[in-house]
């Protein structure tokens, strides 16, 4: 249960979230910060938590608070590396069977087209790739396992992503943390982080749903344009009688 309130004033309130960790000692907002960071990137259905802005706030408070800097970064690279190695399992050898289930709502049609797309585009890469993108982190490590990708493939981009992706997000909060702009306006900037980051998600559902829609009306013409042969093959028949 404090696992849950924890996504839930994070998700509220970032900052007081961060701050109420730091409160109750530094351990425990390491402990925290970890494990959203391995939920979201390890657990297929809680796609939805803020991986970016965790980062980029809990940067921000190694820069103003008693969270250390190096200490961080080794806790959010084994978050996101472990949490990727543990989805990619998942996928290999239950993932078949979680989406035939049906279960699991965050794996809709469209993500899970979107994520197979991804992949299909950039091969391996997209294990590195995916990671800058919300729902897309959560879901290419495990169609990845699922789809049979040689684990020593998977892993080499899975260290490279992890360690990437959470520098980066994490030193940008470090780095800015002292501009007084950031300070002032920081729940803002966190929601616009969310924001940006859930941008091509938002595209990339919308043109799969497009492609669905113009799929489907093919089809429906290409029916209906069969029935209406068929009438007049029968309408033939009949004259014929």
């Amino acid at each position: 249960m404090d696992f849950v309130n924890a996504i839930v004033s994070l998700l509220q309130d970032p900052m007081a979230a961060i701050q109420g960790w730091i409160a109750a000692g530094p351990l425990v907002a390491y402990g925290f910060i970890f494990l959203i960071v391995f939920v979201e990137t390890g657990v297929v259905f809680m796609p939805f938590l803020p991986g970016d802005s965790l980062l980029f706030a809990a940067g921000f408070f190694a820069h103003n608070s008693e969270l250390e800097i190096l200490a961080l970064l080794a806790v959010v690279w084994a978050a996101a590396i472990v949490g990727d190695q543990c989805n990619f399992m998942i996928g290999h050898f239950l993932g078949t069977r979680i989406i035939e289930s049906g279960k699991i709502k965050a794996l809709t049609p469209e993500r899970i087209a979107e994520s197979r797309g991804f992949m299909e585009k950039w091969g391996g890469l997209s294990i590195f790739l995916g990671r800058f993108f919300p729902f897309i982190r959560t879901f290419v490590p495990f169609l990845a396992g699922m789809g049979g990708m040689r684990w020593h493939h998977f892993f080499g981009f899975n260290v490279l992503g992890g360690i990437t992706w959470s520098t980066l997000f994490t030193m940008l909060g470090y780095w800015f943390g002292d501009i007084p702009v950031v300070q002032e306006h920081f729940e803002l900037l966190v929601v616009g982080i969310v924001l940006v980051s859930v941008i091509p998600t938002i595209v990339g559902v919308a043109r799969a749903w497009i492609k669905n829609r113009r799929t489907e009306d093919v089809l429906a013409e290409e029916d209906l344009g069969a029935k209406a042969r068929e009438s007049e093959a029968e309408r033939g028949e009949d004259e014929v009688r």
